[in-house]
């Protein structure tokens, strides 16, 4: 029996190194690929509204090689604002082709997608990044430039006619008494799109905007003043159920409508000096010098509504300077300019809280000059 064991045990071991003597066949070896070159159908488009649905650019680019079935491919397509490194960029993934073809309306959102503004033209990157289909070896292919420019498109909240907005609630100062308190709770319109204004609220509470003072007919609102977070931004519309949920603690907010979008934004306001319920303006390019308090009325400035105030006409002297006073009498308060030295400041620009003096115009005569706070702008416009 023992005999017969080492037998069995000899058989194995010889049958074991046979097959270890065996050449094993080479694992398959796939190649890297190479960098696929990216080509667009055009350099420059400025689609119309009506090109909405056709086809204005296609992006074609050329075979990474992977040794793989082509059909397994991936592509990631990139499109991005120029000079950000794709750090933002819109991504369309593709399996086997390597072709994208994109409507003016679906580029048209892409770009309005990053703040573009209507009209105006942005220069845009594009690019391919290829890989296996499980990522592996990716490669980048050359960078494409585009100039495109965004096309308007209707609101998604309709536009009061009236062309002007007011604050009203118990969130308010005014509280729900309608007409309400002007100028103070009416709201400024920043451009075709937007209205914002800047407010004392009070916590807790609520309110809506109204397209005409004193007319509970029409109003702004929201669908559900329950959704989490919705004090401080989000969805809005026109004659929706609820009432805008004020912020929890009282204090000043700015308060921004983007009737392009559909939303609205409410966050603190704490800039240094706060919103200045007067302005006056001081220097020597005016008619009273630097003498302070100044001559009024008229070096003082007329409030148009929350955030807006103007001088409909003063005389200004060229080479020389003037500062903008919330307190006439009062140099521990002044807005100047951010920087004296930018390029076209004597006519317009940002303004901040203890700014620098601000260079009068190169003409002197009359002026007429809007203030502000909404973005802390100013503008002169010669009469």
């Amino acid at each position: 029996m023992k005999f017969l064991n080492k037998i069995g045990l000899l058989a194995v071991t010889i049958l074991f190194m046979v097959s270890a003597c065996e050449k094993v066949p080479d694992l398959p070896v796939y190649t890297e690929g190479i960098e696929t070159v990216l080509s667009s159908s055009a350099a420059t488009l400025a689609p119309l509204p009506a090109d909405s649905n056709k086809t204005v650019l296609t992006l074609n680019w050329t075979s990474p090689e992977y040794a793989s079935d082509s059909a397994t491919y991936k592509y990631i397509v990139q499109i991005d604002s120029a000079g950000r490194n794709f750090s933002k960029a819109t991504s369309k993934e593709l399996i086997g082709t390597r072709t994208l073809s994109l409507t003016a309306k679906e580029l048209n959102t892409i770009m309005l997608g990053y703040g573009f503004e209507f009209n105006k033209p942005y220069n845009m990157d594009m690019r391919v990044i290829s890989s296996y289909s499980n990522n592996n070896e990716r490669r980048l292919s050359n960078t494409v430039k585009l100039t495109a420019t965004p096309y308007k498109i209707p609101p998604k909240v309709t536009l009061p006619t009236t062309g002007k907005l007011y604050l009203v609630g118990d969130a308010t100062q005014g509280g729900w008494n309608n007409p309400v308190p002007v100028p103070t709770q009416e709201l400024t319109k920043i451009d075709e799109t937007t209205y914002g204004g800047i407010f004392n609220l009070i916590g807790g509470k609520q309110y809506l905007v109204l397209p005409l003072n004193g007319n509970w007919d029409n109003k702004y609102s929201v669908a559900s003043n329950l959704v989490p977070g919705l004090s401080g931004g989000g969805d809005f519309g026109f004659n929706l159920s609820d009432n805008f949920p004020g912020p929890a603690a009282s204090g000043w907010y700015k308060l921004i409508l983007d009737f392009q979008t559909g939303k609205f934004t409410l966050t603190p306001y704490t800039q240094q000096h706060g919103l200045p319920d007067s302005l006056y303006i001081v220097g020597d390019a005016t008619p009273g010098g630097w003498n302070n308090p100044v001559p009024t009325p008229s070096q003082k400035f007329t409030r148009l509504n929350s955030t807006r105030f103007e001088i409909a006409s003063i005389a200004l002297t060229t080479g020389k300077a003037y500062l903008f006073l919330p307190e006439n009498g009062n140099w521990d308060k002044k807005f100047g300019a951010v920087d004296p030295s930018a390029a076209g400041i004597k006519l317009s620009g940002p303004f901040k809280p203890q700014g620098d003096n601000i260079p009068s115009p190169d003409v002197t005569g009359n002026y007429k000059i809007a203030v502000d706070f909404i973005n802390n702008q100013y503008t002169l416009t010669k009469l």
